[in-house]
């Protein structure tokens, strides 16, 4: 899980702020447990991890203000021994639990290197479906040539693309994609 921005339009640490009764950060980590067997968040440097769930393990962004694929390339290595890691954002509070079961099950049948969700002509980089090995490998190759963003990785690997009829069938109300970046993206 990314949760090492500096959250710039958001003005504060937005993944502390209350949404329906809990941090933000912590909506994301419970839906991610539902699917996954260990919570990985990869935090800015420095960053006070004291109000981390029992049982989430974290792990640092190695600089600042290099970007997410940095941030994964470090959540990567700490979940190097899983067959299939889900990535979403610590932002993300609304995640649905059947799409990243359907993520999970195209990424183990297809034997693909990573599953994401369409949306219009593309496709959203978070949440999504990685094989760590692959992913690790792209992201290191991308990170030297100065490349940094989640679309780039996919772009690098063999992704499939869950199109929006089968993954809204699931979240009607396509929740899943939600991401908080500002406050008033905060109900209330």
């Amino acid at each position: 899980m990314l949760a090492g921005g500096g959250a710039v339009r958001f003005g504060r640490d937005k993944l502390a702020e209350p949404y329906q009764g809990l941090p933000l950060l912590h909506h994301a980590i419970l839906r991610s447990a539902e699917v996954c067997d260990e919570i990985v968040v990869v935090l800015a440097p420095g960053a006070d991890t004291a109000g981390l769930p029992p049982g989430v393990r974290a792990t640092f962004d190695p600089t600042p203000g290099e970007g997410p694929l940095a941030g994964l390339q470090a959540g990567l290595l700490a979940a190097a021994t899983a067959d299939l890691v889900v990535l979403v954002g610590g932002d993300m509070p609304d995640l649905r639990t059947p799409v990243l079961r359907e993520m999970l099950r195209v990424a183990d049948e297809a034997g693909v290197d990573a599953v994401a969700l369409a949306e219009g002509d593309g496709y959203r980089p978070l949440p999504c479906v990685l094989r760590p090995a692959a992913a690790a490998d792209a992201a290191h190759s991308l990170l030297h040539a100065g490349r940094r963003r989640l679309r780039d990785l996919l772009a690098a690997l063999h992704t499939a693309i869950i199109d929006e009829p089968t993954w809204t069938a699931l979240d009607p109300d396509r929740r899943t994609l939600f991401d908080v970046d500002e406050p008033g993206d905060l109900p209330g």
